[in-house]
């Protein structure tokens, strides 16, 4: 099969209806009949999961999983940027006059990735981490800082796959699909967390709606199935560990590095 007939069917397979039709079903009780395939399939350490796997109704509900206590233990210290999810490191580095450079092999847009939003002035020549979840990974997003939220925004999109072959077949994936983004404003700072949803992703939602400040590492939001997080930090505010690459897995409360008072 050609590649370009395998862009094609993932052109089609990208409409809304069809992820939404995808996730009508994990959110079934059908569904759960196959959670002990797919965590099979994908070598889940379904130990960590908060309940037992026959106490999960929906395969929805599993993948949505909370971990239990202290799975994932939070770097302590004054001005970290910690990790938000478990993921693989795609991208990572300075963003170059509002770009963010080579990733998967393509450039992107910070002004598209945030709808044009004027927060985008805060990021042109600031940092930035696109991290991957894939179906082994846990899926809950928290808070990388302690801070307050300065706005949230929810644009509209297609459901591209963000796997290698949605990154690097397709043009402007992230830019492309459906987001959710909040801004959080930290003692020196600000870093923007977008949520790229994904193919047959049927929603990406807020832990708590009614939130409106976190400590490092509290719950933010989580995907319905797997994804991608680009997370951007304000320009001049942060050193990155020197150890990391990309290509690197974290896990979610891992420490990415140091934010300091903006430089100039």
């Amino acid at each position: 099969m050609t590649k370009k007939l395998l862009r094609l069917m993932t052109e089609l397979s990208s409409r809304k209806w069809l992820s939404s039709m995808m996730g009508r079903f994990s959110h079934s009780r059908l569904s759960r009949g196959i959670i002990p395939t797919f965590i099979k399939s994908y070598q889940i350490p379904a130990h960590e999961a908060e309940k037992e796997i026959y106490e999960y109704r929906t395969l929805n509900e599993f993948f949505s999983r909370r971990l239990k206590p202290g799975m994932r233990p939070i770097h302590e210290g004054e001005h970290v940027l910690t990790s938000p999810v478990d993921a693989k490191i795609t991208a990572m580095g300075e963003i170059t006059s509002g770009t963010i450079l080579n990733v998967k092999g393509q450039d992107y847009s910070v002004a598209e990735l945030l709808n044009f939003s004027p927060h985008l002035e805060l990021y042109k020549h600031g940092y930035v981490f696109v991290l991957y979840l894939s179906p082994t990974d846990y899926h809950r997003i928290h808070s990388p800082i302690t801070g307050v939220k300065v706005e949230s925004e929810h644009i509209k999109g297609r459901c591209y796959p963000v796997n290698d072959f949605g990154m690097t077949q397709m043009k402007s994936v992230l830019c492309r699909n459906e987001r959710l983004i909040t801004y959080i404003k930290g003692a020196l700072g600000e870093v923007a967390v977008v949520k790229v949803g994904a193919m047959n992703v049927s929603s990406i939602r807020y832990d708590d709606e009614t939130a409106n400040s976190w400590r490092n590492g509290d719950p933010l939001a989580y995907f319905e199935f797997g994804s991608t997080v680009v997370l951007l930090i304000q320009d001049g505010a942060f050193t990155p560990r020197t150890d990391l690459r990309t290509g690197d897995h974290v896990r979610m409360g891992q420490l990415l590095g140091q934010l300091h008072p903006h430089k100039g």
